[in-house]
């Protein structure tokens, strides 16, 4: 892990995301402190379409039975107060 000032990291900011960009971690200090942490960014998995559709089809619907028998203006106005 590297640690470098902020003028230091605004000066050299290419060099520093090629070494983040292989791994490293780079800590960004003001006047001494940590301020910020420089770090790839973790790997994100995408699922299936399909089955994201389908996850929110799912929700919608519960959502929709929660408010079954209610009077949707009657809500409207009641969140207006």
């Amino acid at each position: 892990m590297q640690t470098v000032g902020a003028y230091e990291a605004k000066t050299n900011l290419s060099a520093l995301l090629d070494k983040v960009s292989k791994g490293e971690i780079v800590t960004i200090t003001n006047r001494g402190k940590p301020v910020a942490e420089m770090r790839r960014p973790a790997e994100q998995s995408y699922a299936n379409v399909s089955e994201v559709i389908a996850a929110i089809r799912a929700h919608r619907k519960n959502f929709a039975r929660a408010f079954e028998g209610e009077n949707i203006k009657a809500l409207i106005e009641e969140g207006r107060r």
